[in-house]
């Protein structure tokens, strides 16, 4: 099977919104930073990189856009329903979408290559992987 033949697909939790994505990701990684923290209840994101190329959405979303501690504008789609973040748009990377790996059907993504904002890192979790550190 080649890397263009696989095709994953996401959903909110109400079903409303649905993102497919053809092709393997740029990259997965793991952000511990306050504001992945704030989006996903939890303590810290996974979230997944495609060039925009590969990945179509269907359903409304609504956006909210805030300035990351780069100063640059991260754009955040959601379900208007049930507010499930499904996409999120980086101005400094304008060439791709993140899709927040827990939306994935499938279970299949690759491991995350690298870990940021371990600062905000809280202190009992731990990865069991050879994984990348940047703080």
């Amino acid at each position: 099977m080649s890397q263009n033949s696989v095709i994953r697909n996401a959903e909110c939790s109400c079903g409303q919104v649905n993102i497919v994505c053809r092709g393997e990701p740029i990259r997965t990684a793991v952000c511990h930073c306050f504001e992945c923290q704030k989006r996903t209840g939890s303590v810290f994101g996974v979230q997944a990189r495609f060039h925009k190329d590969q990945v179509s959405y269907f359903g409304d979303m609504i956006e909210y856009s805030r300035i990351a501690d780069s100063g640059n504008e991260v754009r955040y789609s959601f379900c208007p329903k049930c507010g499930t973040t499904m996409l999120l748009n980086l101005a400094a990377l304008p060439d791709y979408l993140v899709v927040p790996v827990g939306v994935f059907n499938q279970q299949d993504l690759p491991q995350p290559s690298f870990s940021v904002y371990e600062q905000r890192q809280h202190g009992w979790v731990k990865f069991d992987c050879q994984i990348e550190h940047y703080s």
